[in-house]
């Protein structure tokens, strides 16, 4: 049984989020087709991939491909992932200057190697002055033309290295519109547990402006929960939507307070698994679409009683009659299963994060590393 909430409306500067859910930025995931896919099973704000700030202002042609909003698509919302504040200040005045987006969402959550080795990512919040410099950045190129701007970031490096409640409070004193704390140390990367009440110390911390929860929400239910439990004004879902898009209809029904609707049988997943091939192809053509769309189908077919020959060709499928074929071999009765519940996507373990050498000796160094912007996107 889903649970209940008696709740306030989410406000992200001038925009309403209704329900208060959040699409987290997923490289190579969240691109304008699933982004698109996801927004047709409900509200919400939908971000897309992470944008680094000096591609972006280098208009690198990858970059300002993957910055491509639906026409309809409102709020156009953008993450941006910077080290340097004077990049990140002109990153934000080039997304105002040419009407790029209409909110501003900052990584400092990352936990990949190759980012928190030069700094970046949830290794950026350690550095005190330098995170508050960078929010600051961003605050003042954006305010102007009335662009909000959030910040999102995790609970610190490792557990020895906790940086989220001086994060939120300088994110909110510096005019960050809300802040989204993924419940994990960069340590963690995905795996574990996340630590929601960290999430619920952090909403004691940050009084002005909304906090939003994110981790380990995958179904509508633990969305509930994690409000509940936390009292926190929103929630940010990332990996549970991953082959799951109607995860967001689930939400929007269970916000309402209204049943959430049975997962879908395995026609129903065909037809889904189809539109998102459609959207793909449209974005960047068939041959590539068909490319992407090959590692979503392990999500899509978690649980079901689909053979590993059906799976394999699912996987390396090139050309939209094969794809059709495929779908057109599978059980369309069969019902949605047990066993596509609970946690998806990447997991891994905890292991020791990369950083610059020594990083940790000064917190309030506000320094920019040396080589820390990284030159494409997506990371």
């Amino acid at each position: 049984m889903t649970a209940t909430l008696t709740r306030s409306a989410l406000r992200i500067g001038p925009y309403e989020v209704d329900p208060p859910v959040v699409l987290a930025p997923m490289a190579g995931i969240t691109n304008v087709a699933f982004r698109r896919l996801c927004r047709e099973y409900g509200a919400g704000l939908y971000v897309c991939e992470m944008i680094t700030s000096r591609a972006l202002v280098e208009r690198h042609p990858k970059t300002l491909e993957m910055v491509t909003f639906d026409a309809d698509e409102s709020p156009r919302s953008m993450q941006l992932y910077g080290v340097d504040p004077a990049t990140m200040r002109d990153a934000v005045k080039m997304i105002v200057d040419d009407d790029l987006a209409d909110h501003v969402d900052m990584n400092f959550g990352c936990p990949v190697p190759k980012v928190t080795r030069k700094g970046g990512g949830s290794a950026l919040p350690y550095k005190r002055n330098l995170f508050r410099e960078i929010v600051s950045a961003a605050v003042g190129a954006a305010e102007p033309a009335g662009i909000p701007v959030t910040v999102k970031f995790r609970i610190g490096i490792d557990d020895e290295h906790l940086t989220y409640l001086d994060a939120g409070r300088i994110a909110e004193a510096e005019g960050a519109k809300a802040v989204a704390l993924h419940g994990r140390t960069a340590a963690q990367r995905y795996s574990g547990t996340a630590d929601w009440s960290a999430i619920a110390r952090l909403k004691e911390a940050v009084t002005s402006i909304p906090v939003l929860g994110n981790g380990d929400i995958f179904s509508a239910d633990d969305a509930l929960r994690m409000m509940a439990e936390t009292g926190c004004d929103g929630v940010v879902v990332g990996r549970g939507c991953l082959g799951r898009p109607w995860l967001f209809r689930d939400l929007q029904a269970a916000f309402a307070g209204e049943p959430v609707p049975q997962g879908p049988n395995l026609g129903e997943v065909a037809r889904v698994l189809r539109r998102h091939a459609e959207l793909l192809a449209d974005h960047m053509g068939a041959d590539k679409g068909l490319r992407d769309l090959r590692k979503h189908m392990p999500q899509y077919m978690r649980g079901f009683p689909v053979g590993s020959d059906l799976r394999r060709a699912l996987g390396t499928v090139s050309g939209f009659g094969e794809l059709d074929d495929l779908l057109g071999s599978l059980d369309p009765t069969v019902p949605f299963p047990d066993e596509a519940e609970g946690p998806r996507g990447r997991q891994g373990s905890a292991g020791k994060v990369v950083l610059p050498e020594g990083w940790l000796e000064d917190p309030d160094d506000a320094s920019v590393p040396f080589a820390a912007e990284i030159d494409s996107s997506g990371g």
